[in-house]
């Protein structure tokens, strides 16, 4: 046979058969290497064997067949690019030539791919191991004076800034801005496992692997013996793996584990969550609509009697009672409010933009103008 025994996938199982003796032959990954002049240490792979792989250059494919060379080269493009620098190896001689137009030459019964390392500056393709790549070298004594100078402090901020400008462009159904967003919060996570890395605290590795195994174990109706037929089935195995996992072993640690730095109605949503697992009231509508009347009266009362800081401790109650009603109604508080933000600025603009289209100060119109105006605002198509 050509090649070792290894790499082919009847061979291997023949090889399972101790009564069946292979011998060795020389590898076509290595014989291909070779022709391509590759030296050191490469990726090999046969052509059937591709799924799942994880694919690193230099890149040795064998066993290419006009069957599946097509789909190899569409795999290889959308990893390493149409124009990677590759060799296609074809009956004992290389030819160089792009990624692109391998499948347009004639093949030989023994035929392979080589897809040859690329420089950092000229990748048109990058991977994971690249991003990491390029902030360590940017991290570097001698690489960009602003980011070797930052710390967890320094950028905390920018965590913040770029998850709610990725909620903007999921908001806005944008895949342009998606995508770019969702590179942008990759880089914040890893940014701030690099400061830890540089410090000897945990590695990229680490910080991986801690996901992994978080996906896994708080998985169990996917990966486990738990069973869960729907999404709030689910929902209900990953909260009890939660609290396991972090040591909650109160619903008053789940409820002091909300993290602080959450904008406040996100966090009372997600503690008024905690809070009726933990036995607290549950959020139905009845019960908090009468709650609520109960709360603006007292605020009503604390207006009257212009004491500011009762005033801020009513209006807070109140504001919580409305958190409760949303959640009774099966409503997202925080996307709620979002929501109606964006149409109240769209009402406003296409308010005042009617009004200067008739010559008017918004300043100077009658109650039955700033009706009439706000009417048509209410009225006019949202962008």
């Amino acid at each position: 046979m050509d090649g070792s025994p290894f790499e082919d996938a009847a061979a291997r199982l023949l090889l399972k058969n101790r009564s069946v003796k292979c011998i060795e032959g020389i590898s076509k990954a290595a014989k291909f290497a070779s022709l391509a002049g590759v030296a050191g240490a490469y990726t090999a792979c046969s052509a059937f064997d591709t799924e799942g792989r994880v694919l690193t250059l230099p890149l040795v494919i064998y066993d290419l067949t006009e069957d599946n060379i097509g789909d190899i080269k569409l795999l290889l493009a959308e990893r390493f690019g149409d124009e990677a620098d590759s060799v296609l190896i074809r009956g004992g001689r290389a030819a160089e030539m792009p990624l692109y137009e391998i499948d347009r030459q004639e093949l030989s019964s023994m035929t392979g791919l080589v897809v040859m390392e690329q420089d950092l500056l000229t990748k048109k393709r990058f991977c994971f191991e690249d991003v990491v790549t390029i902030l360590k070298r940017l991290r570097a004594p001698d690489g960009c004076p602003w980011d070797k100078v930052q710390t967890h402090a320094s950028i905390r901020i920018n965590a913040i800034e770029e998850a709610y400008e990725l909620v903007d462009a999921i908001d806005n159904d944008d895949a342009v801005h998606i995508c770019e967003e969702a590179g942008d919060v990759l880089m914040q996570s890893l940014f701030h496992t690099l400061i830890e890395e540089e410090r000897g605290n945990f590695t990229v590795t680490d910080m991986i692997s801690e996901l992994c195994t978080k996906l896994i174990t708080r998985h169990t109706h996917v990966f486990g013996t738990d069973r869960a037929a729907t999404a709030d089935g689910a929902l209900s195995v990953w909260e009890k793996n939660k609290m396991t996992e972090k040591h909650q072993n109160t619903y008053s640690d789940a409820v002091n584990d909300v993290p602080a730095c959450f904008p406040a109605l996100l966090r009372a949503q997600k503690i008024a969550k905690q809070m009726e697992k933990g036995g607290w009231d549950k959020a139905t509508f009845d019960n908090f609509e009468r709650k609520f009347r109960e709360e603006y009266g007292e605020l009503r009362e604390a207006v009257k009697e212009g004491d500011k800081a009762h005033i801020a401790e009513e209006l807070g109650d109140v504001l919580f009672c409305a958190v409760e009603l949303g959640r009774a109604a099966g409503g997202d508080c925080e996307m709620a409010l979002l929501d109606t933000v964006k149409k109240m600025q769209a009402r406003y603009t296409a308010y005042e933009a009617a009004v200067l289209a008739d010559g008017k100060d918004v300043h100077a119109l009658t109650e039955a103008e700033k009706e009439e105006y706000y009417r048509r605002a209410k009225n006019a198509p949202r962008a």
